[in-house]
């Protein structure tokens, strides 16, 4: 059974991301080189282990010319690099990080920390209540990256994938790549010859006090945007937070950064949800299939 836009979701299993800009803008993720990731040096403690066996979250310390200290998930690419870790060890290690992925190595144990309570970064979401009637959100006008009022219900009769993000964040599997997507699939819906063109992508952003229509646009020509097919919004904070939470999605300021999860929406031309991607990586082939499925909804 489909769901309007703005029911929320019984709670998908999901992992809780923090993200900030680089304290050296040369290294922003567009700008990284493709052929030779660039390698940081960094200390931390081990604050959790997770059962994949290549994902260790670590509460680390600044990391010269890229992010400050904050305590976030990483991944090993091979499983062998975790070995022997535990949690509340203190090590150094080396962060990678390339064009479209990042990742860690050369991990060492220097000592052990004390166990402390460590803010959670899984956020915890219960069963969720659909609003009666149609949302007042629906109509509310958002600005987009062009300065120009948007509502969401100005798109009736065209499907919709909607995102949300910050254009600082610095890791290139999170915001970058939820970004990379929606240009990998509208770059395939247009060069398809029997696509229809009732569709938006729209890429909603939680930090407004910096992403400003000037800042998003720039933004959006980093991937090669089309407003005709690609709107990027910002708003007041609390409405930008409403429209998260209708989304099920949770995010929060956490000092200089954002703690968040993943939420790929489409929905379809009647307007009822149709799909939700709770995940990052490269989902462009699977926006495609479900936004062709979705121009083709009728209210019927």
């Amino acid at each position: 059974m489909k769901m309007s836009l703005l029911v929320r979701l019984a709670a998908l299993g999901f992992l809780t991301v923090g993200c900030r800009q680089p304290t050296n803008g040369s290294v922003a993720a567009d700008k990284r080189s493709e052929i030779s990731p660039h390698a940081y040096s960094a200390k931390g403690i081990v604050r959790d282990l997770k059962p994949d066996g290549r994902t260790v979250v670590i509460e680390h310390e600044a990391i010269s010319d890229y992010m400050p200290a904050m305590t976030m998930p990483f991944k090993a690419r091979q499983p062998k690099e975790l070995a022997g870790l535990r949690e509340s060890d203190a090590i150094s290690f080396r962060l990678l990080v390339s064009g479209d992925e990042s990742w860690v190595d050369q991990i060492a144990k220097t000592g052990r920390a004390e166990a402390t309570q460590v803010r959670s970064t899984i956020l915890a979401s219960g069963t969720l209540r659909s609003a009666p009637g149609r949302h007042p959100l629906l109509n509310y006008k958002f600005t987009n990256e062009l300065g120009q009022a948007v509502s969401l219900s100005q798109f009736n009769g065209q499907a919709l994938a909607i995102t949300f993000f910050f254009t600082r964040c610095p890791i290139p599997e999170f915001c970058p790549r939820l970004s990379r997507n929606f240009e990998e699939a509208i770059q395939k819906l247009n060069a398809s010859p029997d696509a229809p063109t009732n569709w938006h992508f729209l890429s909603v952003s939680f930090d407004p006090e910096f992403d400003t229509p000037a800042v998003l646009k720039a933004y959006g020509e980093r991937y090669h945007y089309d407003p005709k097919h690609w709107s990027f919004l910002t708003g007041p904070p609390e409405k930008i937070a409403e429209l998260a939470r209708q989304s099920d999605v949770n995010f929060g300021r956490d000092g200089g950064f954002f703690n968040h999860n993943f939420r790929t929406l489409i929905i379809d031309a009647a307007g009822r949800l149709q799909t939700i991607f709770p995940v990052s990586g490269n989902l462009s082939d699977a926006i495609v299939s479900e936004m062709m499925k979705a121009t083709t909804v009728t209210n019927q």
